[in-house]
């Protein structure tokens, strides 16, 4: 390890510590899905956006809360409901009955960390609304734009099974998220402790543990993590497998995938591989770093053809059969 790589990694040692403050802190809340939260916080980290999709009952408000919570900073919590319209988000303009001027009233949007709850539940114009605060953080109300502040994250949830009602992401929207998580039902002896946790009848209160600031000096330290340029290659393969499978030894399945990952995939699955290695509390990013946060990067940039679908095969399994053939650097 060279002096340069050495000095980084001194320093990623030295400011990943409230890492495990937060995973303290949450720990009297949130029993398990310890990689939803790694995940999460390496988005929060990396400047990215998260969605989360799981049936009811798991939790998924529950945690992103409780990570606001951790965090010194604005949480806004908006319901995505098929009434909601695009100014309830963004904002809008007031007149002032005194003056006779208008003025612009700030939405929801207007904080560090929001959650949208159930985004699939509200029609496709404000679904755009928040999709473009995510790619430009800035709105526009009337013909004046406002930056958002930043730190600026989205963490939204959607529930895979009821789909009365909804106004399913399209491919390209879904595409701006970092990770797409799904959250999976607890083990016996988790819920086992979900369940004493709620016979107390009080909801642990949780202590903030890091603020704005140092959360964009963190975005700094990260961007400095050093990633090998054959990792770099590494990671373009296991994109580019998705596209043309055949030239990586998988041609069976051409016939499965319509769309592959696109360049977004790239520079997220580097970022988030940098994320990785910070909260490992590393200032270099190794093969593993990749193939950890692989699967959440890229499960729903994958457009799956009919066939694929009829022979039960999913995202995630084509990713597997992707990371297993690529050759590791």
């Amino acid at each position: 390890m060279n002096d340069d790589i050495k000095i980084i990694d001194e320093k990623v040692k030295a400011k990943s510590e409230f890492v495990d403050k937060i995973g303290r802190a949450l720990a009297g809340t949130i029993i398990g899905q310890k990689s939803i939260i790694d995940r999460m916080i390496v988005a929060m980290l990396c400047n990215g956006h998260v969605m989360v999709e799981g049936v009811p009952g798991l939790a998924k408000t529950l945690i992103v809360k409780a990570l606001a919570a951790a965090v010194d900073a604005k949480f806004a919590r908006i319901q995505f409901t098929p009434d909601l319209l695009p100014s309830d988000l963004i904002g809008t303009m007031i007149l002032n009955p005194k003056s006779g001027e208008f003025t612009s009233r700030k939405g929801p949007i207007f904080a560090n960390i929001v959650l949208a709850d159930e985004i699939n539940r509200a029609p496709s114009k404000v679904q755009s609304a928040l999709l473009e605060a995510m790619q430009e953080h800035r709105v526009t109300i009337s013909d004046t734009t406002h930056h958002l502040p930043e730190p600026f994250m989205v963490l939204a949830t959607q529930n895979p099974i009821e789909q009365e009602g909804t106004y399913p992401l399209p491919e390209a929207a879904i595409d701006r998220f970092m990770f797409k998580l799904k959250i999976t039902y607890p083990r016996k002896e988790e819920e086992l402790k979900i369940i004493d946790n709620a016979l107390i009848g009080e909801e642990p209160k949780i202590t903030k543990v890091v603020g704005i600031e140092e959360i964009l000096l963190t975005r700094k330290v990260i961007n400095e993590i050093y990633i090998d340029d054959k990792l770099k290659q590494y990671i373009i393969n296991l994109v580019s497998a998705t596209r043309t499978p055949q030239e990586y030894g998988l041609s069976e399945l051409a016939g499965m995938i319509q769309f592959g990952a696109s360049p977004r995939a790239s520079i997220n699955l580097a970022h988030a591989a940098k994320g990785h290695a910070f909260i490992r509390r590393r200032g270099y990013v190794t093969p593993d770093d990749i193939k950890g946060v692989a699967l959440d990067v890229m499960r729903h940039r994958l457009i799956l053809t009919y066939e694929a679908e009829a022979e039960e095969q999913t995202p995630e399994t084509i990713i597997q059969k992707v990371l297993d053939a690529v050759d590791v650097p």
